[in-house]
């Protein structure tokens, strides 16, 4: 069987004609084209300036109940004793040593940029066992509830479209824009 493998390999090699000038048809003949409601279901994301958040507001005590419920299983009853990530402490507050120091963990006080981010993650991404399924109403409660527990906003704070992108965090300034185009330059 080996023999008849190996004689016969070169039959198997792709064809050396080129296929110069030949173009991709249009369609494929799978699928079908997206309709607008579903490109819309999919679309989003949400950006630093805050493009993208949708109507709704919540606050930090409405997001500690939705936390406790939701979220404290994998992240502990104040979001600093896991089992999961860490999501609550700024320390170090005026340092930003974690290359150096790997036993320094990262939180959303000290080291996430932007506020906005916090936001587009919870509404992908969380809780981990049925992701997506937040309103937009516990996502700015469970935000504005963690920017607290970070020392970020006061326990009075609405979080909505307009008061979220405002929010100052951190690290923000402590995060450079790759602007790399390849080869070896390092910012």
């Amino acid at each position: 069987m080996l023999v008849v493998l190996l004689v016969s390999g070169g039959a198997c090699r792709p064809s050396d004609r080129t296929t110069a000038g030949a173009a991709a048809p249009a369609r494929l003949g799978i699928g079908r084209p997206a309709m607008t409601a579903e490109i819309r279901a999919w679309d989003t994301d949400v950006m630093p300036d805050g493009t993208g958040l949708p109507p709704g507001s919540g606050t930090a005590a409405q997001g500690a109940e939705i936390y406790r419920r939701k979220c404290a299983a994998c992240h502990g009853k104040t979001g600093t004793e896991g089992p999961f990530d860490r999501l609550a402490g700024r320390e170090p507050r005026q340092a930003f040593p974690f290359g150096r120091d790997p036993r320094l963990v990262k939180t959303v006080g000290n080291y996430w940029p932007y506020a906005t981010t916090l936001y587009d993650y919870l509404n992908r991404a969380m809780p981990l066992t049925a992701p997506g399924s937040l309103k937009p109403d516990e996502i700015y409660a469970l935000v504005a509830f963690l920017l607290w527990r970070n020392e970020i906003v006061a326990d009075t704070a609405v979080m909505d479209a307009q008061t979220l992108p405002r929010v100052f965090m951190p690290a923000r300034d402590r995060f450079v824009l790759d602007n790399r185009r390849g080869g070896a330059e390092v910012r």
